[in-house]
């Protein structure tokens, strides 16, 4: 829930600061144990990542045995514990790292992969959302073995192009292969306040830390991006973005803030208070290569 509405129910409720810089240094140590094992590794989030470990680094002949032991190692040398799903497909690897949360490992061989989806409800697949599980709902669709009972022209025309995923993934296929150094098309950060804020002023100060956070990444990546994206939730649930794109790569983290305050000034004053800001940076490139393109550019 909203922290707002959890310090509502229970006043007495401790907030803890994230430490967002420990996280990072504890998902890249883990990154170093995957790299021992496999070069193809596709990064989900801080704490999650696909790895192809077919042609393995270790000349391992089960997958299983190397879920295990990287399980083993994160332990060793950090102390937590690490959930692992192994199987034949991404789909099925994601099912399996969810069943056994927190501290498990499951495995879904090709015999079994069919059969478990259709028992599954399909709020439990990925990227299947909850508007998109009432959607399916309104439709009859409450399972994997529902699903896999529809047409693909009937789910195309509810769900459009996503629509092939999951007539494919409710009979056990997904063809997706694992992305080594997948190309990310935006960073943000957003921060939920325990307060209301009702003037430009104090929107502008709580937005502060966001845009760190942001430029943060954007300086140990070496990664820029053109298009500033202002998110902001109001008091009532109501959610807005507001967009600018420039010409040119933004370089600072003061250019940045420049252009977030200047889609943030102008929703003020505002009738219901601001629960929520957030602040992304998209159509990214590595900064190297922004530099190279406008050098060419000036010849």
């Amino acid at each position: 829930m909203p922290s707002v509405t959890a310090k509502r129910k229970c006043p007495d409720l401790i907030f803890a600061k994230p430490r967002f810089d420990a996280y990072k240094a504890i998902s890249l140590q883990i990154q170093e144990v995957f790299a021992e094992y496999t070069p193809i590794i596709e990064p989900l989030s801080l704490d999650e990542a696909y790895l192809d470990v077919t042609q393995n680094l270790k000349g391992i002949g089960s997958a299983t045995k190397i879920a295990e032991e990287i399980r083993a190692r994160i332990y060793a040398e950090t102390e937590l514990t690490a959930s692992a799903g192994v199987s034949y497909n991404k789909f099925l690897a994601k099912l399996a790292s969810d069943h056994r949360k927190p501290d498990g490992l499951f495995v879904i061989t090709p015999g079994m992969g069919p059969e478990f989806v259709e028992t599954l409800p399909v709020r439990k697949f990925h990227g299947v959302g909850p508007a998109t599980a009432a959607k399916m709902a309104r439709l009859g669709i409450k399972t994997g073995l529902d699903l896999r009972s529809q047409p693909l022209a009937l789910l195309q025309q509810h769900f459009g192009k996503v629509g092939s995923y999951y007539y494919w993934v409710s009979r056990g296929v997904d063809e997706r292969p694992v992305r080594a150094n997948r190309i990310r098309k935006s960073v943000g950060a957003e921060n939920t306040f325990p307060v209301d804020l009702f003037t430009y002023e104090a929107a502008r100060d709580a937005l502060r830390e966001i845009i760190d956070k942001v430029w943060g990444y954007c300086e140990r990546t070496g990664i820029r991006g053109r298009t500033v994206t202002l998110k902001v939730k109001f008091a009532n649930f109501q959610q807005i973005t507001r967009s600018r794109s420039s010409q040119t790569q933004i370089r600072t983290r003061s250019e940045l803030g420049q252009v977030s305050n200047t889609l943030l000034e102008p929703l003020f004053p505002v009738a219901k208070g601001v629960r929520l800001l957030g602040v992304s940076l998209s159509s990214l490139v590595p900064e190297e290569a922004e530099c190279k393109r406008e050098f060419s550019l000036t010849l």
